[in-house]
């Protein structure tokens, strides 16, 4: 008997924590259903958001190259910066749900994943003017019920296929940008950030100045930056 209940937490404990697996293991995402490539251009895809510095800049340096991006907003950074959601969305953009608290979905039942993502839908929705289709949990890590729950609202779960790290306090414009095109091609989905709201103070100044680098990369590789396709 002790082995049977000994076999079913290992089972519920894979069920559980399996799908956090996704951004470090090849196959895993695609065996789940989760997106992390789409069918053609590069998806300039941005973390963590609005932020009151970060955000208008970014937004510039897109301004500058044409090209459009999608972002991943932030409930409670939304509640804080409301008309930011907006301007995203009136520049061309797309957003889309990260969370309301940024906190990991390893730790949370699947009742508060859903107050969490509802309340952050619900903000977003109404700051921007835009229906959310998709859903990146924080730090990339779904749970097996969040992962569940996502899908059961319609939403499409989304990860990546290659990051700046630009999070980090070591990052600089030339490593961010080499992380991201090295080994580009068509329909990979890129990670940046936009806010240093939960990450190294400062480090969405480093993701502006690589953002130029990024581009004059996709050119010469002749890729051509896109929304994320719904």
């Amino acid at each position: 008997m002790s082995g049977v209940l000994l076999g079913a937490g290992a089972a519920a404990a894979v069920l559980h924590t399996g799908p956090a697996l996704a951004p470090v293991l090849p196959g895993i995402g695609s065996l789940l259903g989760i997106r992390d490539r789409q069918a053609g251009g590069v998806a300039l895809t941005f973390d963590d958001g609005p932020h009151p510095e970060g955000t208008p800049q970014v937004l510039e340096a897109l301004r500058e190259a044409g090209a459009p991006a999608t972002f991943f907003l932030v409930g409670e950074q939304v509640v804080r910066y409301p008309a930011l959601a907006g301007e995203i969305a009136a520049a061309g953009h797309r957003v889309e749900l990260h969370c309301h608290r940024h906190r990991n979905l390893l730790r949370l039942t699947p009742r508060q994943f859903l107050a969490d993502a509802d309340r952050a839908r619900a903000l977003i929705e109404e700051a921007s003017g835009q229906s959310i289709a998709d859903y990146r949990p924080p730090y990339g890590i779904f749970s097996g019920a969040a992962l569940l729950a996502a899908r059961r609202r319609g939403w499409r779960p989304v990860l990546w296929s290659r990051w700046g790290r630009d999070w980090t306090r070591r990052a600089t414009a030339r490593s961010i940008a080499q992380n991201c095109t090295a080994g580009v091609r068509d329909g990979d989905i890129l990670l940046l950030h936009d806010a240093d709201h939960y990450s190294a103070s400062g480090s969405w100044a480093r993701t502006v100045a690589a953002l130029p680098i990024i581009f004059e990369e996709l050119e010469s590789r002749e890729l051509k930056p896109a929304l994320l396709r719904r």
